[in-house]
């Protein structure tokens, strides 16, 4: 080959690799930069829930249970959900807000930003088991962590318990 075919080639290549990265990440949203607050600051986000836990009974290695825990923003200012993770790669976790549900996240896909939510709406923290990942028979309890901005609520733990057969 000539070196002109050679240098050809390359600008050849090196164009379909850009063209590919502009059509693959054209569409996605930026992640918004985390906003940080103090717990004196009157103007912050405010994490409540009503329930943290849950007692799911006696349940088979086999099943697959869920549960549901509103997330509400009881502040003025925007709930940012900065990651999701859990306690183990047999429970995710998801986030329900405005119709759209994230991916599951786990104690090995973290999640980063998953979204914001606005002063005075709610979401859904759903958490999901499944005991036929990490087989263990007898009490089981697990849990979800939500990582937020709210300085009086950084880390929130959803959790449930479960006597698996």
């Amino acid at each position: 080959m000539s070196p002109k075919t050679i240098i050809i080639s390359l600008i050849a290549f090196f164009a379909v690799v850009v063209g590919l990265a502009f059509l693959f990440s054209a569409g996605q949203k930026p992640v918004p930069a985390a906003v940080s607050f103090s717990a004196q600051d009157t103007d912050r986000p405010k994490a409540e829930t009503t329930q943290t836990f849950f007692d799911m009974g006696e349940i088979k290695v086999s099943d697959v249970k869920q549960q549901d825990y509103t997330l509400k923003n009881t502040g003025n200012k925007p709930l940012q959900i900065l990651n999701v993770n859990s306690s183990c790669g047999c429970t995710a976790g998801q986030i329900i807000y405005n119709g759209e549900t994230s991916k599951e996240y786990s104690m090995h896909s973290q999640s980063g930003f998953v979204t914001e939510i606005a002063p005075g709406d709610t979401a859904i923290v759903r958490l999901t088991y499944r005991p036929a990942t990490m087989p263990i028979y007898g009490v089981v309890e697990r849990e979800v962590y939500v990582t937020t901005n709210d300085p009086a609520n950084q880390k929130l733990v959803f959790s449930i318990k479960a006597k698996v057969k």
